[in-house]
């Protein structure tokens, strides 16, 4: 693509959303961001990557809340007990976006991302939901666990996400004003929902005042 998109997605757990991220990037010809987004952080913090995946869209009391346990940083064990919260993670995890939208078009699933990159005229943002009964099943297959389980992973992952994109942001986990698009992917399912998105980045694009540098 010729000018920059930054594309955010927000979903329930088992919605499919990490899906149609990786599929949505895939067919713009763009980078994709999820996990290894925690990389960059560790990374441009210097901090062992640990620390960013026992804080991953997870919140804790008050999120205030600093780790008991020791961690490598900079190549040395140390412990931090009063240190390094979840909210300096969060400014951590932020600058690491705020750097990959600079950096170029991508697509960046979870995290904030749409309220760290509110200000960025390239982003849109999106929310990706679906039916009870799909996300069931998607979460028995992919985590082979059984149905119960699957009801209360979901139950609690999404309570989980709910929280810690509440607490971060001046706006609701979920709801449609929160977003640019939010779409129920049990409508055309995960394929044509990337395609759909995809003809409304393109739309967009087309839309779009040219830059001059």
């Amino acid at each position: 693509m010729d000018d920059k998109i930054i594309l955010t997605i927000g979903r329930q757990f088992g919605s499919g959303g990490r899906e149609i991220g990786k599929k949505l990037a895939a067919a713009l010809g763009i980078a994709y961001y999820d996990k290894e987004l925690m990389a960059v952080a560790a990374k441009e913090s210097g901090l062992s990557e640990e620390f960013f995946e026992k804080a991953d869209e997870r919140a804790s009391s008050g999120l205030s809340y600093a780790f008991s346990v020791g961690f490598s940083y900079m190549g040395m064990f140390t412990p931090y007990t009063d240190i390094l919260s979840n909210d300096g993670l969060f400014k951590f995890q932020s600058d690491a976006i705020r750097k990959l939208a600079e950096k170029g078009s991508c697509v960046l699933v979870g995290r904030c991302a749409d309220y760290i990159l509110r200000d960025n005229p390239d982003c849109l943002s999106f929310f990706i939901h679906n039916t009870k009964e799909n996300r069931i099943q998607r979460i028995i297959e992919y985590q082979n666990v059984t149905v119960e389980q699957a009801k209360e992973l979901m139950t609690k992952t999404d309570k989980s996400r709910a929280a810690y994109y509440n607490y971060y942001t001046n706006k609701e986990w979920g709801v449609a004003s929160s977003y640019n698009f939010s779409i129920d992917v049990s409508v055309l399912g995960v394929d044509e929902t990337v395609e759909f998105i995809k003809s409304f980045v393109e739309r967009k694009m087309n839309k779009r005042p040219p830059h001059f540098g």
